[in-house]
Order: C-alpha cells, then structure tokens, then sequence
C-alpha cells in the first residue's frame, strides 16, 4: 500500500523559509505525479506546485519564483522549497501523490498534511 507523508512545516515570519518534504512508496515499475495543495480555514482548497513522472515542473502564479518543488535522490522524494513567505501562504499543506503505469500502479493517495504558519 501507499502512504504518503508530509513534514517540514512550522511557524515563520514573513519574509522567512521552510521547506516541505512529501514522501511515497511504491514498486519501481509505476510512475507517479506529486502535487502540493493548500488550505486554509475557510478557503478553498488551491493548487501550489506539482512535479510529474517526467520531471516537468509546474507552480502556481501566486508562488512562481518563490516557491521551488524539486526532487530527491530517491524518485519518490519531494521538497517543496518556500522563499520569501507571505501571510497569505498560512494554511495546512498537503501532498497528493497519483500513480500511473501498470494496473496495479495506479492509485491516488494524500497525506494528512503539515500546517504552516506565517506571521506579519
């Protein structure tokens, strides 16, 4: 099975940085897009950045040059790399990993997801 999980989280001012991590697991024949949402109490829920099997990344506009997902030595590791952090970007952070490949790959999963906190 897949478990997915999300860590790094915490509280900063603004202006400050913190980098997130999503972690899966899953057999190597399966490929897989990692996508980075957020919410925040009483919003909707919105898109930030995603990094697909291919490596190709995508961002958000609210977040384009400030925020930078990239990928571990491990295929199935992903960081989410927060500069110059805003109030705005207070919300709890989840990860959807969704897998392609092979029947048996394919799956959706999300993490319970890792708040973050930005003060003015």
């Amino acid at each position: 099975q897949v478990q997915v999980t999300e860590s790094g989280g915490g509280s900063v001012q603004a202006g400050g940085s913190l980098t997130l991590t999503c972690t899966a697991s899953w057999y190597t024949s399966c490929s897989a897009d990692m996508t980075w949402y957020r919410q925040a109490p009483g919003k909707e829920r919105e898109f930030v950045s995603k990094i697909d099997s291919n490596g190709v990344r995508t961002y958000a506009d609210s977040v384009k040059g400030r925020f930078t997902i990239t990928q571990g030595n491990i295929k199935n590791f992903v960081y989410l790399q927060m500069n110059s952090l805003k109030a705005e970007a207070t919300a709890m952070y989840t990860c959807e990993v969704r897998r392609y490949g092979p029947a048996p790959c394919v799956s959706a999963n999300w993490g319970q997801g890792t708040q973050v906190t930005v003060s003015s």
